[in-house]
C-alpha cells in the first residue's frame, strides 16, 4: 500500500510539473503547498525526535536495572 502511495503521489507531482511548465500552475499555490509540506516534516521530526528520547530514556533504565540484578546474582 505504502509503494502505490509513492507512485501516486510521484505521478500527480508529474503532473503538476508538467502543468507549471505549461505556466497554469500559480506559484504562491506551489508555495502554499510547500509551506504546509515543511511543517508536517517539522511536526513528524519533532515526535520521532520525541519518541526517540522516550525508547532511550526506557533503555537506559532497563540497562541499569540489569546491572543492578546482576549484582545480586554474582554474589551468591
Amino acid at each position: 500500500m505504502v509503494e502505490f502511495m509513492k507512485k501516486a503521489m510521484d505521478w500527480v507531482l508529474e503532473k503538476e510539473d508538467d502543468a507549471a511548465k505549461n505556466c497554469h500552475v500559480a506559484p504562491e499555490d506551489v508555495e502554499k503547498q510547500i509551506t504546509m509540506m515543511e511543517e508536517k516534516r517539522d511536526a513528524l521530526k519533532k515526535k520521532c525526535d520525541d519518541d526517540l528520547a522516550e525508547m532511550e530514556h526506557i533503555l537506559n533504565r532497563l540497562h541499569k536495572i540489569k546491572a543492578d540484578s546482576l549484582l545480586c546474582h554474582t554474589s551468591d
